[in-house]
């Protein structure tokens, strides 16, 4: 595995960063941010599986229409 985050600057070690790698994680990263700014997605209400896939279903399609 290779890290995706950028270098600390004060790293004596440097790393190279890919940034369309970065860029994708960004992306992917607000996307789960936004959704769990839904109660019953970040809590976990729905206890069964199917059931929860159907609320973060819901909570993504509102997030598209905004």
């Amino acid at each position: 595995a290779t890290a995706v985050i950028p270098n600390n600057p004060s790293r004596s070690r440097k790393y190279e960063l890919d940034t369309a790698l970065y860029t994708e994680r960004h992306l992917i990263e607000c996307c789960f941010s936004k959704l769990k700014q839904f109660r019953r997605v970040a809590t976990r209400y729905e206890k069964t599986a199917r059931n929860y896939a159907a609320v973060v279903t819901i909570a993504a399609i509102v997030l598209w229409l905004r």
